[in-house]
């Protein structure tokens, strides 16, 4: 199994919604067990309102398939009502990974 392309989301809640975002993070794990193309997914919290996702995949053909995803959709969906600002997406390049 190897990782070339890769997703670094950061995501804000607004106040008060810090647990909303959670729980969406939790739920979304679901989601990635049924994208074929997505070799790795996390999802992360970095300080008590900044979440993260950091997934990966062999090539950008994967990465474009979870972009286009569940949920990718059910992020923007929900981004309005829960996050400060829009989520920063960053497109990364895998230099070296370890995988089970």
């Amino acid at each position: 199994m190897t990782v070339h392309k890769a997703l670094l989301a950061r995501l804000e809640a607004k106040p008060g919604k810090e647990a909303a975002v959670h729980d969406l993070l939790v739920s979304a794990l679901a989601l990635a067990r049924q994208e074929p193309r997505t070799t790795v997914w996390f999802a992360l919290q970095l300080g008590p309102s900044t979440f993260g996702v950091f997934d990966a995949f062999a090539d950008e053909a994967g990465r474009q398939a979870h972009l286009s995803g569940a949920i990718a959709q059910a992020l923007m969906a929900k981004a309005p009502e829960l996050f400060s600002q829009p989520p920063q997406i960053d497109p990364v390049d895998v230099l070296a990974a370890k995988l089970a």
